[in-house]
């Protein structure tokens, strides 16, 4: 089981070399801007001050994923204009979209430890619900058969906002799963993994529902929509635990 800050801090310097070489190798090969870089390695200290190792370690294999999808079959993206821009390389914007609420409810875990467990579930749910997201469009858009819109369900064309697919949706609950199965490891196994799998799968859908409305008629970005994705997650993994203590 993953040690908690509280165990580890004697190893305070160990975590940041940690992050400041992971910092140098994702600029080094081209998968954060500097400025992404930075950003990722703050909100990545902020994570292991109220998950310790495990949060870094769902931080990771988020950024491994999200990495390896947006990569993946790349050639044939840009052929059907579905890649990214700059390459597939995260901006800080794009860090703190995806991994700030985590940084927000690890300070929150930190700075109030009576409370940890409920913002660590939080913080594996904004995590699974960035996960499903990045999983289901990047690998969607590459495997999607029928495409169909989140409202109303009639056919919609691959890629665009509000798009989704069966093999997307798939691909996004294994995500979650992935989460969830890293915060098993770290915290131990209870219904919480099942809550932080649910809460990643409906963070996901609601990023759908805002690209499909608020996003396409230009209310809010691709990285606010993000944020918001994360941060229903966040809070339908703490609303789920919460509910089953009462």
């Amino acid at each position: 089981m993953y040690s908690s800050v509280a165990a580890c801090s004697p190893n305070i310097w160990f975590v940041l070399a940690f992050l400041g070489l992971g910092m140098y190798l994702s600029v080094a090969v081209q998968k954060l801007t500097v400025a992404g870089a930075i950003t990722g390695g703050t909100l990545g200290f902020a994570i292991f001050l109220g998950a310790g190792y495990a949060g870094l370690v769902m931080l990771g294999v988020f950024f491994g994923l999200g990495s390896a999808a947006t990569s993946w079959k790349l050639k044939y993206k840009q052929s059907q204009g579905l890649a990214e821009l700059n390459k597939g390389r995260r901006t800080a914007g794009q860090a703190f979209a995806n991994a700030g609420v985590a940084a927000i409810t690890g300070l929150l875990a930190w700075l109030f430890p009576a409370n940890a467990p409920v913002y660590q579930v939080m913080l594996a749910a904004s995590f699974a619900a960035a996960t499903a997201d990045t999983l289901s469009s990047e690998l969607g858009n590459v495997y999607g058969r029928r495409f169909y819109h989140v409202l109303t369900g009639q056919k919609a064309t691959r890629g665009l906002n509000g798009a989704i697919s069966l093999q997307g949706t798939g691909f996004g609950i294994l995500g979650s799963s992935i989460i969830g199965f890293l915060y098993g490891i770290g915290f131990g196994w209870s219904y919480q993994v099942l809550s932080i799998v649910l809460a990643g799968t409906i963070g996901n859908f609601f990023d759908s529902i805002l690209g499909a409305t608020l996003e396409n008629r230009g209310y809010l970005s691709n990285n606010a929509v993000n944020f918001l994705n994360t941060l229903v997650g966040a809070l339908a993994g703490g609303a789920f635990i919460s509910f089953v203590k009462i």
